[in-house]
C-alpha cells in the first residue's frame, strides 16, 4: 500500500529540486539582506527628526518601498521577466528565479529594518552625536549593533516569505520544489509527489524559524 502510493516519487529529482531550491532561498536572501538593510537605514535617517532628515527622500523612497510591497509576487515574477532577462541572461531556473525574489522581499525587509531601528531609543543616538561620532559611525557602531536583535528576527520572517516566493516561482519554469509540485503534483495529480514536497517545504520552514529565534535570543542581551 505505501509502496504503490510513492509509486511517483523519484527520489534524484526531488533531491535535485531540494537543492534548487536552497540555491535560490540562499542566493536571494543574501542579496535581500543587503539591499533591505540598506532601505531601511535609509528609510530611518532621512525621517522626520532623525540625523539625516530629508522628507522628500524619505517620501520618495518610502513610495518606491511600498508599490514593491504591494505587487503581487507572482505578477511581479512575470513583469520583471525583460529585465530579468537582460540582467541574467535568462528567465528559466534558479539564475532566472533571483531578481524577482530580491525585488519582492527586499523592501519587505526594508521595513523591517526600519522598525527595528525605531526601537532604539533616541538619547543612544543623541549620546553618539554628543561624543562627536559621525554619521557612518552611528549607523555602524550604534545603530545596526543595537538593532541586531531585531534584524534577526527580520531576516528570519523574511526568509520564511522567501521560501514560499521560491514555491511560487515554480509557476514561471523556476525549479525547486513549487516546479516540481505544480508540473508533477498538480498537473499530472500525482498526490505523492505533492505530499513530499509540501512536508519538504514544512520542514525547511520550521528550520529556518528554529535557527532564527534561537540566534536572536543569543543576540538579545537586554
Amino acid at each position: 500500500m505505501e509502496q504503490d502510493f510513492f509509486q511517483n516519487i523519484f527520489w534524484p529529482d526531488i533531491g535535485q529540486a531540494l537543492l534548487d531550491t536552497l540555491a535560490m532561498l540562499s542566493g536571494s536572501l543574501l542579496l535581500t539582506l543587503i539591499l533591505g538593510i540598506a532601505l531601511g537605514v535609509l528609510l530611518f535617517l532621512t525621517d522626520r527628526g532623525q540625523i539625516s532628515e530629508s522628507l522628500l527622500a524619505n517620501r520618495l523612497l518610502g513610495v518606491f518601498v511600498n508599490i514593491l510591497r504591494s505587487i503581487p509576487f507572482v505578477i511581479l515574477l512575470i513583469v520583471m521577466i525583460p529585465l530579468t532577462l537582460w540582467m541574467m541572461g535568462t528567465s528559466l531556473g534558479v539564475a532566472g528565479a533571483i531578481p524577482p525574489l530580491v525585488a519582492g522581499a527586499a523592501p519587505f525587509y526594508a521595513r523591517l529594518v526600519e522598525a527595528a531601528l525605531r526601537e532604539i531609543p533616541r538619547s543612544t543616538i543623541e549620546a553618539a552625536q554628543a561624543m562627536g561620532a559621525s554619521r557612518l559611525q552611528i549607523v555602524g557602531k550604534i545603530l545596526l549593533p543595537e538593532a541586531l536583535p531585531g534584524l534577526v528576527s527580520g531576516a528570519t520572517v523574511t526568509a520564511i516569505a522567501l521560501v514560499s516566493f521560491t514555491a511560487m516561482a515554480g509557476v514561471v519554469g523556476a525549479g525547486g520544489l513549487g516546479d516540481l509540485a505544480i508540473r508533477y503534483g498538480y498537473q499530472r495529480f500525482q498526490a505523492d509527489v505533492m505530499l513530499v514536497t509540501v512536508v519538504l517545504l514544512v520542514l525547511l520552514v520550521q528550520c529556518i524559524q528554529w535557527c532564527g529565534d534561537w540566534l536572536a535570543r543569543r543576540l538579545d542581551h537586554r
